[in-house]
């Protein structure tokens, strides 16, 4: 698919993409193309396939297809605005993820200990777990995964990370970028 032909069909507007032509025997000009998948995406047909909104807005905006995934900084996944979307790598996609349902503590990594310690904070690095901390204080936990996310310089794939934001907490510094 080229990109040309996708602004041929569809115009983007507050990040959101609608049908500038017909292709089959619906009039369909101004109406919202695709529809909502069961992972929370909205996904247009054509040509006998599908294609993510966010692909087609990140495409119509830029002039070209990314080579890698397209990123929601902010982890709404309907928030198709151009300046929400990003080009990264997989891994960094997947550092940019929500937690999992049944995460107790509210930050990635940071989980309540299975026997004699109250805490554990982790990080994976290319599929390898290591171990940060383990011990009765919250606080550091969250400080001693924060630290490893900045020391594997992951702030810039994931500066709205909720260790981000409880760090800044903790040390009381109102929010800073590195």
């Amino acid at each position: 698919m080229e990109v040309e032909r996708l602004k041929e069909l569809f115009y983007v507007e507050h990040g959101k993409v609608y049908w500038k032509k017909n292709t089959g025997y619906k009039n369909l000009i101004g109406c919202s193309a695709g529809s909502l998948d069961n992972r929370g995406y909205r996904r247009i047909g054509l040509d006998c396939s599908y294609i993510l909104e966010h692909v087609v807005v990140y495409a119509i905006e830029n002039g070209f297809f990314p080579e890698n995934k397209i990123d929601h900084k902010d982890r709404d996944r309907s928030n198709n605005a151009p300046p929400n979307l990003r080009e990264v790598t997989n891994q960094c996609n997947a550092r940019n993820s929500k937690n999992y349902s049944n995460n107790k503590t509210g930050i990635k990594g940071v989980s309540l200990g299975q026997q004699k310690y109250k805490y554990c904070s982790k990080i994976k690095i290319n599929q390898k777990q290591y171990r940060l901390y383990r011990g009765d204080s919250f606080e550091e936990a969250v400080l001693h995964r924060y630290a490893a996310e900045q020391c594997l310089d992951w702030n810039g794939c994931d500066s709205s990370s909720p260790s981000h934001k409880k760090a800044c907490e903790i040390l009381e510094c109102g929010g800073f970028n590195g």
